[in-house]
């Protein structure tokens, strides 16, 4: 199988509105997502089944973690077991997040 090499930065600029998510790899039950943020977003709160590590890899942001507020920078990581509810409440323009989804087997 031949290698493919990507980059994570490549056609990451933001929506006008809202976020795009882009599936990077889905594998068994595993799904890696690029996930790019614009300033003006809605805040959508999601409980998810299964499990999500997500690392902000530009910008900062706010987030809303069962009820709590979780502020993050570039370089911060949370994990949010499943059916934790959770939202994005505010991101800097372009924030760049990578999601690792780890599904039920």
């Amino acid at each position: 199988m031949p290698i493919s090499i990507a980059n994570l930065f490549a056609d990451s600029a933001a929506p006008d509105v809202g976020e795009r998510i882009d599936m990077l790899l889905s594998h068994r039950n595993l799904v890696i997502e690029r996930i790019v943020s614009a300033a003006d977003l809605e805040p959508t709160q999601y409980v998810q089944t299964q499990d999500e590590w997500v690392v902000l890899v530009r910008g900062d942001a706010e987030l809303e973690v069962a009820g709590e507020p979780v502020r993050l920078e570039a370089g911060d990581y949370v994990f949010l077991p499943a059916g934790t509810p959770h939202s994005v409440k505010r991101a800097s323009a372009a924030a760049l997040w990578l999601a690792v989804h780890l599904h039920p087997a």
